[in-house]
């Protein structure tokens, strides 16, 4: 779980009930002709500029803005020099033994297993990662596409309101409703785009980047094992992934390999 997506997401929302509350009735906050023209307004438009698989897919992948974690880095440069001693020492059958629990790493290992050339263990593991970023990218372009439309599909409401006040200015009992919607569509579509779309896409766009450079590491060492190389040069190689203030704790000295 990550904390952070939850804790500013609530957070934020906790903010604007708090104020809510500290003022008038919150029910004076909710407006059904609103949320219909910011909510589903926004939702059909989204689903006009993309498909449904699309569109089911990304509230799919959104999860992994709240609940989706990488392994730590460091653990796992550690796991992979470990694998690439018992590929040394023992072969690349060996590997066959060895628990690996991320699917895109044992996919890897065992592509080794079963005796593929560098080339195809190559191929097959950049298509892998290439329809990964693609599948995260769509995800971030459709919440992007709702924080873009939300709140212009909130002033859409907005002049839906007035126009509807400023044509019943004889009945004053028609200015009150007609106003709330007016002034709650853009409320809502401010609060949709800023407080859950926008942040959803920029996650998913950082969990890309981040799933993207781990899986150029588990490749880098992949190929590496495959090709039989000393367990310590495996870890240098690997430690260039890491910030330079971490590199001297996982690599060893030039001269140790």
């Amino acid at each position: 779980m990550d904390l952070a997506t939850l804790v500013g997401l609530l957070g934020a929302l906790g903010i604007i009930g708090s104020a809510v509350a500290l003022g008038a009735s919150p029910l004076v906050f909710m407006n059904v002709p609103s949320l219909l023209i910011v909510l589903g307004g926004s939702l059909l438009v989204v689903l006009a500029k993309f498909s449904f698989a699309q569109c089911f897919g990304a509230f799919k992948v959104a999860g992994r803005a709240f609940k989706f974690r990488l392994p730590d880095t460091e653990a796992s440069i550690a796991e992979l020099v470990a694998l690439s001693t018992v590929a040394r020492k023992q072969g690349l059958l060996a590997l066959e033994d060895q628990e690996i629990n991320n699917p895109f790493l044992k996919s890897g290992i065992q592509l080794l297993i079963d005796g593929h050339p560098q080339e195809t263990v190559r191929a097959i593991l950049e298509k892998e990662r290439v329809l990964t970023l693609d599948r995260n990218r769509w995800g971030a372009k459709v919440f992007t596409a709702l924080g873009d439309v939300g709140p212009a599909m909130g002033m859409i409401g907005t002049l839906v309101g007035l126009v509807q006040m400023l044509s019943n200015m004889e009945d004053p009992k028609s200015i009150g409703p007609a106003m709330a919607v007016a002034l709650l569509t853009t409320l809502y579509g401010a609060m949709l785009a800023t407080m859950i779309c926008n942040p959803i896409a920029d996650k998913l766009s950082l969990r890309m980047t981040e799933e993207a450079r781990m899986q150029s590491l588990w490749i880098d060492a992949v190929l590496a094992i495959q090709e039989g190389t000393n367990p310590r040069i495996v870890e240098q190689l690997l430690a260039s992934y890491l910030p330079p203030d971490k590199r001297g704790k996982t690599a060893g000295e030039p001269g140790e390999a």
